[in-house]
């Protein structure tokens, strides 16, 4: 059974993001099932402060953020288009886009009777109350401005017309799907067949590209539990090459956050530098040394 673990919930667009692409890269992976809002202890340990869902993890190696975690999951399929940095400008730059306006646009405009029939289902009301009290919180600390609410819909409705007029082929930017493709989906699932509201039925070649996303599934998994991913952590991290550790600031001890929302940092020592991602080294008096690995783009760096 592969080492890779996905620390996520049900219903959560990124992980459905990542689920998604572990079943299209015919990856097998493991399945820790979280909380929907801090406290978490596991990950606090595992992560430090980072508080966005999904987390990965190999052996003590943790992976925050789905462009990271995305990355990991090409190198191990041999898949480069799911890595973001593999891709075009225009690429990255609509991927930037899906993931922060277009998807909190899709967030305001599900607020249907089904999706709040399946978060009863799913939640307890003194969770549910906690988690919109934590969403709000996050919101107000949040260093970039969702759309505006009353606009949503038209946000929503736009790029679906985009999006139906732009499909020419099977997949968003060709004849196999990349990072563009999962970003794209997540959304529109979360509106599709979680709230199960209307609004992608007069865009039948958005719903036939759907479908093909969905066929991919999520892949062979097993569910673990907590204590076996803190077991799985008890490991040694994965070499960094020497050419990854000369940055002036390795060995120091620094802090990383996301600079857009959930803001909140992860301090450790900072162990590698690559193109693409920080490495910070943390210490816990259990498990020993754990790496975890952040995005440059998109994260701050103190």
């Amino acid at each position: 059974m592969s080492q890779f673990i996905l620390h996520h919930y049900s219903m959560s667009p990124f992980s459905e993001k990542i689920r998604l692409m572990l079943g299209y890269a015919q990856l097998d992976w493991q399945s820790c099932i979280t909380r929907e809002m801090p406290p978490r202890p596991l990950l606090a340990r595992l992560a430090g402060g980072y508080r966005k869902i999904p987390v990965a993890q190999i052996g003590a190696d943790i992976f925050c953020d789905s462009k990271i975690i995305a990355a990991e999951i090409a190198s191990l399929s041999q898949k480069p288009l799911l890595a973001v940095e593999n891709l075009d400008e225009a690429q990255q730059a609509y991927i930037a886009k899906v993931d922060l306006e277009i998807f909190f646009a899709s967030l305001f405009v599900s607020g249907t009777l089904k999706l709040n029939l399946k978060v009863l289902k799913a939640m307890s009301l003194l969770d549910i109350t906690r988690f919109f009290a934590d969403r709000i919180n996050m919101g107000r600390k949040a260093k970039v401005r969702a759309v505006n609410p009353l606009k949503a819909k038209e946000v929503v409705e736009q790029h679906l017309a985009d999006l139906e007029q732009g499909l020419s082929d099977e997949f968003l930017f060709g004849q196999e799907p990349s990072h563009a493709d999962f970003s794209t989906y997540h959304s529109l699932w979360f509106i599709h067949d979680l709230a199960e509201a209307p609004l992608l039925q007069s865009y039948p070649k958005v719903l036939n590209w759907m479908t093909r996303m969905k066929a991919f599934g999520h892949g062979y998994h097993v569910s673990i539990s907590e204590q076996e991913a803190l077991k799985a952590a008890k490991a040694e991290p994965r070499l960094i090459a020497d050419e990854y550790r000369q940055d002036v600031l390795i060995g120091e001890k620094v802090s990383i956050a996301p600079a857009d929302y959930g803001c909140e940092p992860t301090a450790g020592i900072l162990v590698g530098v690559m193109p693409e991602r920080y490495i910070l080294a943390r210490q816990d008096p259990q498990l020993g040394i754990v790496h975890v690995h952040f995005p440059r783009q998109g994260y701050t760096l103190t």
